[in-house]
């Protein structure tokens, strides 16, 4: 318990944590080979809503990545690290595009992921996110479906606790309620 604790402390994934996420990623990038489909933000959202979901309807995220605030929403705090290392294995190719005044990052899966580590219900809560996420959404458009009432309180940089789902439909979000979220989120770290 202290380990983990310290591990949350530093901002760390565990191993087993860090290759759960980096499977989960890898396994989102080879169910869309549509590169038109799939850019860095629908990625980092698909996670996003992945773990809050899985949260909601199983009581656990899929993985036990931090989420923090970006400009264009809640983004996995270590994404850049798992993103290259997935380039470093060979795992995908990642290509910057112009797209719209922007620089659009695509991925391309080069192998077969690994889904040892999941369930067959996380795998089609996953699936059922990447079809709701790519086929019905821009990257625009679930950017901001994500900037929720959390999100905006929030500053750039901080995190966004995944229990704060089942407060950001409330009408009223106090800092208060930002604050326990966090300090509930930390005792269960």
């Amino acid at each position: 318990m202290a380990r983990a604790k310290a591990i949350a402390r530093t901002g760390r994934l565990r191993e087993r944590d860090f290759k759960k996420l980096k499977a989960l990623a890898h396994y989102i990038c080879s169910k869309c080979p549509d590169t038109n489909l799939l850019g860095a933000t629908k990625l980092n959202k698909i996670l996003w809503y992945a773990d809050a979901l899985s949260l909601e309807t199983r009581g656990e995220p899929i993985t036990r990545e931090t989420y923090i605030k970006r400009q264009f929403g809640p983004v996995p705090k270590h994404i850049l690290e798992i993103i290259k290392k997935l380039e470093d294995d060979d795992a995908i190719a990642v290509k910057n595009t112009p797209f719209h005044n922007y620089e659009k990052r695509e991925f391309v899966s080069l192998k077969r992921p690994d889904l040892s580590m999941f369930t067959p219900d996380e795998i089609s809560l996953v699936d059922d996110v990447i079809r709701g996420i790519c086929f019905n959404h821009t990257a625009t458009s679930i950017s901001l479906a994500s900037h929720d009432r959390i999100w905006e309180l929030a500053e750039i940089g901080d995190e966004l606790p995944l229990e704060t789902i089942f407060a950001s439909d409330l009408d009223e979000v106090t800092e208060a309620d930002v604050k326990w979220a966090k300090d509930a989120l930390r005792k269960t770290a």
